[in-house]
């Protein structure tokens, strides 16, 4: 005859057993949210240059910029820190498929990388345009579609796509990074560099014979800047990033970000497009 307390017994032994059944230990690699959570470590790609966006400091070797803002929020949920793994807008597609980074910033996520990594929601619709030495005044793109014309993009960066589709007679000269860039308009080998309304501000802070920032009009090209992830069947990590995004982007705070990195480096308040969002 059962007592209660062997009858208890019993079932709660029945208990762990079913849900043992029911929960089997993951044999699959572990999650990025789990991983975070574990190790308290958000790992990013930083990428040298790229202001406003990242900005490193040669002397103390401390990041900061938009998107360090944006990675110490994401951190400070999981009681995290950041690590830095230096990269380029090209390789952190590439970082993210080989597990080097758990998150990469300022990414367009274009048909072709969204085949590669997964993507959040969008957390600014970003004009293009370019900046460039003065007296150079073109204002759409077929004003640009010259075969003299030289224009610089960054490598693996959406302006490729753009300059193919609306300027595919411009001449075309690709630079590793936002620094190569410079060097090239400072060189007098190009005529402009085709950027994102935000880099394009923030080149011009920097590099003063690059005075001139312009949108592009017919058409008129805004396309998102989102977070890149792993593609993995866990969901958890890239909901988290939604919810941070809609919140963000829902209090302005996105927006405040990006102008204070601005006007920080030099931007002048009167050379934001009133139609900006920042």
């Amino acid at each position: 005859m059962q007592t209660r307390r062997t009858l208890g017994t019993a079932l709660g032994a029945l208990a762990v057993a079913n849900s043992a059944t029911a929960q089997p230990a993951s044999s699959g690699p572990e999650t990025t949210f789990d991983r975070i959570r574990r190790t308290g470590v958000l790992r990013i790609a930083a990428l040298p240059g790229e202001m406003p966006f990242f900005h490193k400091d040669l002397a103390t070797s401390e990041w900061s910029g938009v998107a360090i803002d944006m990675a110490k929020s994401i951190a400070s949920a999981f009681n995290a820190k950041l690590a830095y793994v230096e990269s380029t807008y090209a390789n952190s597609v590439l970082d993210l498929q080989s597990n080097k980074i758990d998150l990469a910033f300022a990414l367009n996520p274009t048909p072709q990388r969204a085949l590669a990594i997964g993507f959040t929601r969008a957390y600014y619709m970003h004009p293009f345009g370019y900046v460039a030495r003065r007296g150079f005044a073109p204002r759409t793109w077929e004003d640009l579609n010259k075969p003299e014309i030289r224009v610089v993009s960054l490598i693996g960066s959406l302006t490729d796509v753009l300059l193919a589709r609306y300027a595919p007679k411009a001449q075309v000269i690709g630079a590793k990074a936002g620094d190569d860039a410079i060097l090239l308009m400072q060189a007098g080998r190009a005529d402009c560099i085709m950027y994102a309304l935000i880099q394009a501000l923030s080149v011009s802070a920097r590099a003063p014979m690059l005075e001139q920032v312009t949108l592009l009009q017919v058409p008129y090209v805004a396309l998102p800047s989102a977070m890149g992830v792993q593609t993995e069947p866990d969901r958890r990590w890239r909901d988290f990033l939604n919810s941070w995004t809609d919140y963000n982007t829902g209090t302005r705070q996105v927006g405040a970000w990006m102008r204070q990195s601005l006007l920080a480096m030099g931007v002048k308040p009167e050379s934001i497009p009133a139609n900006a969002d920042i």
